[in-house]
C-alpha cells in the first residue's frame, strides 16, 4: 500500500465518485478505477458498496480513510518539516570539556534564547571520541581541537586557544623540558590533543615524562598542580576563571606549540538549519 494509493481513495471518497476525482487529480478515470481495485484486492476487502455507477463507502472503506487520513497528514508534516529552514528539533552537540566550561554557556544561554524550539543535549569527550561519535551518527556536530580528519567531515575554525603549562607556584621558569621541569604529566587520557602536544614537546627535546597521572577534569588537573604533583599543559582560557591563580606559576610554550585551533565539526552532507544557526551564535559570541 502506497501514499499515492491512499491518496487516490481519499479523492475518490472526496469527490463522490471515480470521474470527479480523476479530474481532481488530473488523471484518467480509467487510472483511477484501476487504482482501486488494485488497493482492494491488496487489502483483500471491498473498500466500496457499489450500486452502479454510485459508490458507497463500506464498513471495510470507513476504517481505512480514518488511517489514509492521518497517514497523508503525517506524510505532509514530514515533508514541510524537512523543507522547514527553521532550526527545531534535538540539537545533539558534542564538545571537550575546556570548551564545554569556558567557551559555551555564553553560547548555548543565546542559542536558547533565540531558539526556544530546538533541545540541546551536550556531551564531552577527547576529540577522538567525538568525531568517532559524529560519524556514528550519536551526536550532529562537536567542537573539537585539531588535527581532525578532514576526508568524512565538513569544519570550521571557531576558537583559537592559547596553551600554556601550569606548575606550582615556586616552580622556577620552564625554558625546556630538560631544565628542571616536573617530570611528571597531570593530562587526560590518550586521545586529549594537548596531552599529545605535551609529550611531542618533551620528545623534541630528548626527554620522556617519569610518569603521567590521568585526571578526569581540569578542576582536578589544576588542584594536583597546585600541590606540586606535576605540569599540565591547557587553554589559558580556563585559568582565566580560576579565583586562586596565584597559587600557580604560568610559563609559556614555545610558539610552534602554543596556540591550538578548535573547529566545529560534522559529518559531510548533514548539514542542517540547526547547524547553521549554531554556527551564526558561535560567531557572534566569539565577538563579543
Amino acid at each position: 500500500m502506497e501514499l499515492s494509493d491512499l491518496r487516490i481513495f481519499r479523492a475518490v471518497v472526496a469527490e463522490g465518485g471515480i470521474t470527479r476525482a480523476a479530474e481532481k487529480l488530473h488523471r484518467v478515470q480509467s487510472n483511477v478505477t484501476t487504482r482501486v481495485r488494485q488497493l482492494e484486492e491488496n487489502l483483500g476487502v471491498e473498500l466500496f458498496i457499489r450500486e452502479g455507477k454510485k459508490l458507497h463507502l463500506s464498513p471495510a472503506g470507513q476504517t481505512l480513510l480514518g488511517y489514509a487520513e492521518r497517514l497523508l497528514d503525517m506524510a505532509q508534516d514530514a515533508r514541510d518539516a524537512v523543507q522547514d529552514s527553521t532550526p527545531r528539533g534535538t540539537l545533539r552537540l558534542g564538545s571537550m570539556e575546556s570548551t564545554a566550561a569556558v567557551r559555551l554557556p555564553a553560547a548555548l544561554s543565546r542559542f536558547h534564547e533565540r531558539y526556544p524550539e530546538v533541545t540541546l543535549e551536550l556531551r564531552t569527550g577527547n576529540p577522538q571520541q567525538l568525531a568517532r561519535a559524529v560519524l556514528d551518527g550519536e551526536i550532529d556536530a562537536a567542537l573539537a581541537a585539531e588535527p581532525i580528519a578532514d576526508a568524512p567531515f565538513e569544519k570550521i575554525p571557531v576558537y583559537n586557544e592559547k596553551l600554556v603549562l601550569i606548575a606550582a607556584a615556586d616552580q622556577p621558569a620552564i625554558e625546556s623540558a630538560n631544565e628542571g621541569t616536573p617530570r611528571t604529566l597531570l593530562a587526560f587520557e590518550t586521545g586529549c590533543p594537548h596531552r599529545q602536544r605535551l609529550e611531542d614537546w618533551f620528545g623534541r627535546q630528548g626527554e620522556m615524562p617519569d610518569r603521567i597521572i590521568e585526571l578526569g577534569s581540569y578542576h582536578a588537573m589544576i588542584g594536583c598542580t597546585v600541590a606540586g604533583m606535576g605540569v599540565a599543559l591547557l587553554p589559558k582560557s580556563v585559568l582565566d576563571g580560576f579565583a586562586e591563580k596565584k597559587r600557580l606559576s604560568v610559563h609559556a610554550l614555545p610558539p610552534d606549540h602554543d596556540h591550538a585551533q578548535t573547529v566545529l565539526l560534522w559529518r559531510k552532507g548533514a548539514h542542517s538549519p540547526k547547524i547553521a544557526a549554531l554556527i551564526d551564535v558561535l560567531r557572534e559570541t566569539q565577538s563579543d
